[in-house]
């Protein structure tokens, strides 16, 4: 039954009155929506547009030619240097709410813009312009003995959405590596990065208009209702793939409540190993940058292993370094009987993403069990061995079930723009579709073109 909204009271349409109670008028007895129920039905309407237009505008999307798909995103990235004052103004209004409200640290740098900030946002769209389009790339061709040519070709997903928290540098990725691929775009940013989101989308989207492109290519959900992103999460008949990225909570509220097919994009409880035959000059550089250069990023170290037999030698060189970075160390016995402030690790301690000025250190007797440790309890994102040993190096690169894995070099490289994706779309830790560093073509799905000449079977 259709109702309509008087003085903030709902109105029974049957006797013209408002004396609701649930879901029945007092009145004339007939069932009516509760104004709860109402509220929700014009934001599902709402959803459903949006959904509507992304069908829509996917199959315009794929006539794009790859000219002007390139020009468009030249364009934007121009249009983002252009407006940064503007961009900045309402990212400002972000970090100060945030600031005010408590967040952590780690958090407010994830969520604040600088000028050198928007250029990387503006390189990344370059980056992704320079890069091989895969759509239409025939991955395999085949002929059959009945004569069927059969081709598969590399092709759009469709529809994409994508839910993250307060990064608004994710807004302007998610909308490069998708309207290159030809895929429509639907984002829920956070609240926390709401007017960031805002103010890139805008920009986004003034500049596809004035190239006489739909803006509908990119869409924002304004409406921050949970509620909201819960429904969004329903959306499967217009949303082909959703993709969360953001902290362990978001991530799994999406993989438990969506019935669309999610890209698991993970936390990071990235780990580096101290093998015994590592070389200690590299090993200290390697880990002050895996864990202070952004201590709010996925990529981050958050865990260490040192062989025992170096502990003596190496950790109270480590152990000052990572005080003069202001890091707290926890340790077990050995860790604090070698760095006095280190305080006691728990159990707790070796599976967690902190996300802040905070490191745990553990000896082991040798590379196995150190692969071991992290195989128990790392979040298969990225993790590092330091070693002069090839055998040794084998041993860990076989044995961590991680999306990249590393020999002497720092987790920080797991990111699109320094694998050379130009961007990323996330850092998928499943093991389905998409792994490590999402880039254009884990973007796309394909499918077969049979041509034949009028075979029947």
């Amino acid at each position: 039954m259709v109702i309509s909204v008087k003085n903030k009271f709902f109105t029974c349409e049957i006797c013209v009155c408002a004396h609701l109670t649930q879901t029945r008028c007092m009145r004339c007895f007939n069932k009516v929506e509760t104004r709860a129920c109402a509220e929700m039905r014009i934001k599902m309407e709402y959803l459903e547009k949006l959904g509507q237009r992304a069908v829509a505008v996917k199959y315009e999307l794929q006539k794009l030619t790859k000219e002007v798909k390139s020009m468009a995103l030249q364009e934007t990235a121009a249009a983002f240097v252009k407006e940064t004052d503007r961009i900045l103004a309402a990212n400002a209004k972000d970090y100060e709410i945030a600031k005010q409200g408590g967040m952590a640290e780690g958090l407010l740098d994830r969520l604040k813009l600088t000028p050198e900030r928007i250029e990387a946002m503006a390189e990344g769209l370059r980056q992704i312009t320079a890069l091989e389009d895969p759509v239409g790339e025939i991955m395999e061709s085949f002929n059959r003995p009945n004569g069927l040519q059969i081709d598969k070709v590399r092709v759009p997903m469709g529809v994409i959405g994508i839910i993250y928290e307060a990064r608004p540098n994710v807004t302007a990725d998610a909308f490069g590596l998708c309207f290159k691929t030809g895929n429509a775009v639907i984002l829920k940013g956070g609240k926390d990065a709401f007017y960031s989101n805002e103010a890139i989308t805008a920009v986004i989207r003034e500049t596809l208009e004035r190239m006489q492109i739909s803006p509908d290519a990119i869409q924002m959900i304004t409406d921050n209702d949970r509620a909201v992103t819960t429904a969004f999460m329903q959306l499967k008949q217009y949303v082909d793939v959703l993709i969360p990225r953001g902290g362990a909570g978001l991530i799994r509220a999406v993989v438990e409540n969506s019935t669309i097919h999610v890209i698991e994009t993970g936390t990071g409880n990235c780990h580096i190993y101290v093998d015994e035959e590592a070389d200690l000059e590299k090993a200290v550089p390697i880990i002050i940058n895996a864990k202070t250069q952004r201590i709010g990023v996925c990529n981050a170290c958050e865990s260490l292993l040192v062989h025992e037999k170096i502990a003596d030698r190496f950790l109270p060189a480590l152990g000052k370094a990572l005080r003069e970075k202001n890091v707290e160390m926890r340790g077990d016995e050995m860790v604090r009987a070698l760095i006095p402030e280190a305080v006691e690790a728990t159990e707790e301690d070796y599976g967690t993403e902190y996300l802040d000025y905070i490191i745990s250190i553990k000896t082991v007797a040798s590379v196995e069990e150190a692969v071991a440790h992290i195989n128990r309890y790392n979040t298969r994102h990225s993790d590092a061995i330091l070693t002069e040993n090839a055998a040794n190096a084998e041993i860990f690169l076989q044995g961590v079930d991680s999306a990249c894995v590393y020999v002497n070099a720092s987790t920080r490289f797991t990111d699109g723009f320094e694998f050379g994706f130009g961007a990323e779309i996330g850092i998928s830790t499943q093991k389905l579709h998409a792994r490590g560093p999402m880039g254009l073509r884990e973007l796309t799905t394909y499918k077969y073109l049979i041509r034949g000449n009028g075979q029947i079977r």
